[in-house]
C-alpha cells in the first residue's frame, strides 16, 4: 500500500464519518475533501491536479441535474403538478382504501420521470388528506408512498440523480452511458414485487401511530372569497357535496347566493353564474384557480381580463389602525383603482361570520387582505396604511402556462430518451422555452437548482478520479479479488450489492456510489467480468435506502407519519431483500457477467 492510497482511504473513512454525523452540510464536507485531494498533491504523488479535481464540475451529469430541476420547477411553478393531484384526489369516493393504493401508485409512476422526493412532496398533502377521508392512520400510508416513489426511480435514467451521476461517470471507464429505459427491465420488475408488497403487506408492519395533525400542516390564517360558477361550467348540475371542497382543498362552503336568494344547502344543483362565498386557508382559495369551471370573483369581474405576468404577486397585508381605509369598503375607497391591486380573500376578527360580501364589508383595524398585483403596485404601498405580512406567491401557479409548460416537459424527455437530442441539450432547449414563454422567470431559473447537491456530486467526482490516480480503488478490488472472488461471479455481485446499500444508509445515494463505482469497475477488469454488470448492481443498490429515514423521501414523511427511528427498518428490510434478491436474479440475464 503506497502513502497515496493510504491517505486516500483514510480520507474516505473520515467522509463517511462526516457524512453519518451530519456535523457539515454534505456539500462543505465534499468541499474540504476535494481540497485534501488537491492541495497536498505537491508531496504526495497520486492525488489530484487542479484540473482534475474540478472537471467534476463541467460534466454532461452537472448539465443535466440543472435542465432536470429546472423542467420539474417549470411544471410545479405553473401548477401542473398541482392538477394533477387534484384530479386524483376527486377519484376517492366510496372506495377510500382502493383510493389509497390509487395514490401509491400514482407516486410510484411520477417517481419514474419526476425526482421521487419531490413526487413525495407533492403527494404527501393529498395523501393525509386520503388517510383521513378513509379513516385510517396516516402512518399506514405515507411510508409506502414514499418507499414506492423511491422504487420506481429505478426504472429511468432520470428517475433519480443518482442515475444520471453513474451514466455521467461510465465514459470515465471507457463505457457507454446508461440508456434512458435500460435499468427498467430489472428496476421495473423490483418496482412492482415491491408494490405488491406495499399495498398489501407492508401496512400490516407499519405501527398505527394515529392521524397526522392537520393543524400542522395547513395555515392558521382563514380568509374569506367568494367565487363564480363560470360559463360553460362542468360543475353546473352538481351539488355541493359532489364539488367535495371540503376533501379536495379544505375549503368551507358559507354561504350560495343565486341573484337575491341565499341556498347553501348542499344537496341544490349550482347553475352558471352562482356565487359561492368559501373560506380557508390562502393556500386552499388559490388552489381553487385550479379547478376548471370556478373563479375567484374578483378576477373573473374584472374587465382587463389580460394574461397574468410573470411579476404577478400574491401576499398578505394587515389593515393598520389610522389607515384611511378604516371604516370604509371596498367599493368606497375604490381600491383597485388605487392601487392597482385586486383583493382576493380576507380574514377579519370582527364578526367574522358575517363576512359574506367583499366589496361592501367596513374593514376594521387588524382585518387581513390577500392581495394580487404586479411587483411594483404592491411596493408602493402606503406602509402607514397596510403592512404587508407574508408573500404567498409560491403558492400560486400560472395555470394558464400549464398547458405550455407540460408540453416543454414532455418533449424534453421524449428528445432525450430517443436519443434525438443528446440529455443535456434537449433539457437546456426545454429551459429555454420555458424562459421564453414566460413559464418561469430568470430569478426562478436559478432558484429551482439545488446547488448544495451540484457541489456535494461535483466534488465527490473528484474523490472517484483520486480513487483511480492513488490506485486506491485497484487496492480495495485486490481485497475482493483475493477473498471474495473465489467463490464466483455472484458473491462479488452481492459484495458490492451489500456494501452499497449499508453505504448509502448513513450518507447521501450519490456520494455511495462515487465512492464504490471505481471499486467495482477496477474489480471487474481483474477478475475478466464485464464492468457493466457491476455498475447495474451498484446502481440499483445505492436506491435501497429503507432501513433508516435519512433519505430525503423518508424524512419528508417522517413528522406527519409520527414515525420512530426502527419503523423504517421494520418495514424497509423485507424491502431490501427483495430489491436484493431479484436483483442477484435478473442483472446477470441481462448483463451477463462474463464478457463474450
Amino acid at each position: 500500500m503506497t502513502i497515496a492510497v493510504a491517505y486516500v482511504l483514510c480520507l474516505m473513512v473520515v467522509a463517511l464519518a462526516l457524512f453519518a454525523l451530519d456535523f457539515l452540510r454534505v456539500d462543505v464536507v465534499a468541499l474540504i475533501l476535494l481540497l485534501l485531494l488537491t492541495v497536498p498533491g505537491r508531496w504526495i504523488p497520486g492525488l489530484l491536479t487542479p484540473s482534475q479535481a474540478l472537471a467534476g464540475f463541467g460534466s454532461e451529469t452537472i448539465m443535466v441535474l440543472i435542465g432536470l430541476f429546472i423542467l420539474t420547477a417549470g411544471i410545479v411553478k405553473t401548477g401542473v403538478v398541482e392538477r394533477i393531484g387534484l384530479r386524483i384526489a376527486s377519484l376517492g369516493s366510496s372506495r377510500p382504501v382502493a383510493f389509497t393504493r390509487f395514490i401509491i401508485l400514482s407516486a410510484g409512476a411520477t417517481s419514474a420521470f419526476v425526482s421521487n422526493t419531490l413526487t413525495t412532496a407533492v403527494f404527501l398533502p393529498i395523501a393525509i388528506g386520503a388517510s383521513r377521508r378513509a379513516r385510517i392512520s396516516a402512518s399506514k400510508m405515507l411510508m409506502p408512498m414514499a418507499f414506492a416513489s423511491i422504487l420506481a426511480g429505478t426504472i429511468t435514467v432520470i428517475g433519480t440523480s443518482t442515475n444520471l451521476v453513474v451514466s455521467g461517470l461510465l465514459p470515465q471507464y471507457g463505457l457507454e452511458p446508461l440508456d434512458f429505459f435500460e435499468m427498467a427491465p430489472v428496476g421495473g420488475v423490483i418496482a412492482v414485487i415491491g408494490f405488491v408488497y406495499l399495498l398489501f403487506l407492508a401496512p400490516r408492519l407499519i405501527p398505527d401511530r394515529g392521524a397526522a395533525d392537520p393543524e400542522k400542516s395547513v395555515e392558521s390564517r382563514q380568509f374569506r372569497t367568494e367565487v363564480v360558477v363560470t360559463e360553460k361550467s362542468p360543475l353546473a348540475g352538481k351539488t355541493l357535496a359532489d364539488l367535495r371542497l371540503g376533501d379536495l382543498l379544505s375549503l368551507f362552503v358559507v354561504n350560495v347566493r343565486r341573484g337575491s336568494r341565499r341556498r347553501p344547502r348542499a344537496t341544490d344543483k349550482l347553475r352558471e353564474g352562482d356565487e359561492l362565498v368559501i373560506e380557508g386557508s390562502s393556500q386552499d382559495i388559490l388552489s381553487v384557480k385550479d379547478l376548471t369551471g370556478m373563479g375567484i370573483k374578483p378576477e373573473v369581474d374584472l374587465t382587463e381580463v389580460a394574461e397574468q405576468s410573470p411579476d404577478t404577486r400574491i401576499v398578505e397585508a394587515m389593515v393598520l389602525p389610522r389607515s384611511p381605509l378604516v371604516g370604509r369598503t371596498l367599493a368606497d375607497s375604490r381600491f383597485k383603482e388605487f392601487t392597482g391591486l385586486t383583493v382576493l380573500g380576507l380574514n377579519s376578527a370582527h364578526e367574522h361570520r358575517k363576512v359574506e360580501n367583499l366589496s361592501s364589508w367596513p374593514l376594521r383595524p387588524s382585518d387581513v387582505l390577500l392581495l394580487q398585483g404586479k411587483a411594483e403596485d404592491i411596493e408602493r404601498l402606503p406602509p402607514e396604511s397596510l403592512l404587508l405580512l407574508e408573500d404567498v406567491s409560491a403558492h400560486h401557479p400560472r395555470s394558464p402556462k400549464g398547458t405550455i409548460a407540460a408540453a416543454i416537459f414532455t418533449a424534453s424527455m421524449i428528445l432525450g430518451a430517443t436519443g434525438v437530442l443528446a440529455l443535456p441539450i434537449a433539457f437546456l432547449l426545454g429551459v429555454l422555452g420555458l424562459v421564453l414563454t414566460h413559464c418561469l422567470t430568470a430569478d426562478e431559473v436559478y432558484a429551482a437548482v439545488d446547488w448544495r447537491l451540484l457541489v456535494m456530486i461535483g466534488a465527490m467526482m473528484a474523490f472517484g478520479k483520486a480513487m483511480e490516480t492513488s490506485g486506491a480503488s485497484t487496492w480495495a478490488a485486490g481485497l475482493v479479488v483475493e477473498h471474495v472472488s473465489p467463490l464466483g461471479g455472484r458473491t462479488v455481485m452481492a459484495a458490492f450489492f451489500l456494501l452499497t446499500m449499508l453505504l448509502s444508509q448513513p450518507m447521501s445515494n450519490q456520494a455511495a456510489v462515487l465512492i464504490v463505482l471505481p471499486v467495482a469497475v477496477a474489480t471487474a477488469h481483474s477478475l475478466g467480468l464485464d464492468p457493466r454488470s457491476l455498475v447495474i448492481t451498484v446502481t440499483l443498490a445505492a436506491s435501497c435506502s429503507f432501513l433508516t429515514p435519512l433519505e430525503p423521501s423518508c424524512l419528508l414523511v417522517y413528522g406527519p407519519g409520527r414515525y420512530r427511528f426502527f419503523d423504517y427498518a421494520r418495514v424497509g428490510l423485507p424491502l431490501t431483500v427483495i430489491a436484493f434478491t431479484i436483483s442477484m436474479l435478473l442483472v446477470p440475464v441481462f448483463w451477463p457477467l462474463k464478457t463474450g
